[in-house]
């Protein structure tokens, strides 16, 4: 009967330190997804805005209008093909560098900030779902009505480490 007794609860040690890993394993998977989440959650969105700019820079506004859900057969009734070589034609962007900064997701969208270079800093609205591109919706400050304070001070410093300031 001795014997039984001295083994009583030997196990529980083991099971213990396997406890133990388990949650910090998935605490830190937790973490990681967390921030792929934050890195990556507004990635098709900021890759359109891209591929919108390299058409601009490619001289190809056919391509870089339908982006913006407008064409020829179809063209947009408050921003014609005129209005949209005003704004992004030779005159106004160079074709020089450009770089997307940030995306902000706001809404069924995201805001996507880019630095066009001798054309200052200019702020898209990409809808989620069509990736169609547009302006920022009229907001007051031109600032998502949604914003996050945590998602602000991120910004900031994710501003900083290229050297600008967020306005």
């Amino acid at each position: 009967m001795s014997d039984f007794l001295e083994q009583y609860g030997a196990g529980d040690e083991r099971r213990g330190k396997i406890v133990k890993r388990v949650a910090i394993w998935l605490a830190a998977l937790l973490v990681v997804a967390g921030l792929l989440f934050y890195c990556f959650h507004t990635f098709r969105q900021e890759r359109q805005v891209k591929r919108f700019f390299e058409l601009v820079a490619a001289h190809d506004y056919k391509q870089a209008y339908a982006l913006w859900g407008c064409s020829d057969a179809n063209p947009c009734r408050d921003y014609p093909m005129t209005s949209f070589l005003q704004d992004w034609g030779p005159p106004a962007v160079s074709a020089g560098h450009f770089e997307v900064l940030d995306g902000e997701s706001c809404g069924s969208g995201v805001i996507v900030d880019v630095d066009a270079g001798t054309a200052g800093d200019k702020k898209l609205w990409v809808e989620r779902d069509s990736l169609v591109i547009g302006f920022t919706p009229p907001w007051p400050n031109g600032e998502c009505p949604q914003r996050n304070r945590i998602y602000d001070f991120v910004r900031n410093l994710k501003y900083r480490l290229h050297g600008r300031t967020y306005h």
